[in-house]
């Protein structure tokens, strides 16, 4: 981490050679230079990895990377602003650098909810557009405190794939397409979650909402990347001992678990980065490197 903060200093340090520099060429090898200097500090990881003290195992699917707890944390909050949050780590497709905006497709966040169990029975009886209806009713009333609180209003068009829910693997999955002020692409939210004993894995695909069908081509190997391990699972759930969550499967896909964290927190992830390309110090070196050559185009 102290590499990495130390690379991210030199970043900074590079807006004042841009403003000064008259050869574009020169700004943009510079900027590629600090770009790879950066992502060479990210130890991505493959095949068999235990989540949270051995809670989870994620099997890192083909074709994808896992970057751990403690640099995933740096590019939530570093790299991208996001608040600070526990995370657990982050999967990128093979090709695919936190670094590179232009590239960027998806990356998918992974995290734990030691909310209790969640009874699964209603899950056969949820009508799910009256569910859509009412969350787009909450969406709307969150708007102004969402203002207020320094965030722009969202939208929630509509279910980008209706929830389902795997009875007997215990793994529910559905996503959201959002529209952010003055975003000129809309926002995919693809939620997974997968039941345990005593919580939830929560593994979030952030997106331009183009990339919908890109992730749905992965969308089975990521699915059955994560299981609980023995102890943890679904099963081994004891009334005598064990917390029960004070929602359903309705109330999981509904968001209800966000209050504390407040107004659609996980939707928020990487949206600044993908939906406009503003954060800190990578929207203005964009700006100062291609704003010159995108008029022009």
């Amino acid at each position: 981490m102290k590499k990495l903060s130390a690379i991210l200093l030199i970043l900074i340090s590079y807006q004042s050679l841009f403003a000064q520099s008259e050869t574009e060429e020169i700004d943009l090898i510079a900027y590629q230079a600090a770009l790879d200097s950066v992502e060479a500090t990210f130890n991505y990881r493959y095949g068999t990895i235990e989540l949270d003290n051995g809670i989870a195992t994620l099997n890192v699917p083909e074709g994808y990377k896992f970057l751990g707890a403690e640099q995933s944390e740096m590019v939530l909050t570093e790299l991208w602003g996001n608040p600070p949050s526990e995370v657990l780590g982050l999967l990128f497709p093979e090709d695919i650098s936190p670094v590179d905006y232009d590239n960027f497709t998806y990356a998918v966040e992974i995290t734990y909810s030691p909310e209790g169990y969640v009874d699964d029975e209603d899950a056969e009886d949820i009508d799910y557009d009256e569910l859509l209806e009412q969350m787009q009713e909450e969406a709307n009333d969150s708007n102004e405190a969402r203002i207020a609180e320094g965030y722009g209003a969202i939208e929630l068009v509509g279910w980008a794939s209706e929830p389902f829910y795997d009875k007997t693997n215990k793994k529910l999955h559905w996503a959201k397409e959002i529209k952010f002020d003055n975003a000129e692409v809309n926002t995919l939210n693809y939620n997974i979650r997968v039941l345990g004993r005593k919580g939830f894995i929560n593994m979030n695909a952030i997106g331009d909402i183009d990339v919908l069908p890109l992730f749905n081509e992965d969308i089975d190997n990521i699915l059955s990347s994560v299981t609980f391990n023995e102890g943890n699972k679904y099963s081994d759930f004891d009334p005598g001992l064990d917390d029960v969550a004070a929602y359903g499967i309705g109330g999981l896909i509904a968001g209800k678990v966000l209050a504390k964290a407040g107004f659609f927190a996980l939707i928020l992830k990487f949206w600044k980065f993908i939906a406009i390309g503003a954060v800190g110090l990578f929207g203005a070196f964009r700006k100062k490197i291609f704003g010159s050559k995108e008029a022009e185009s």
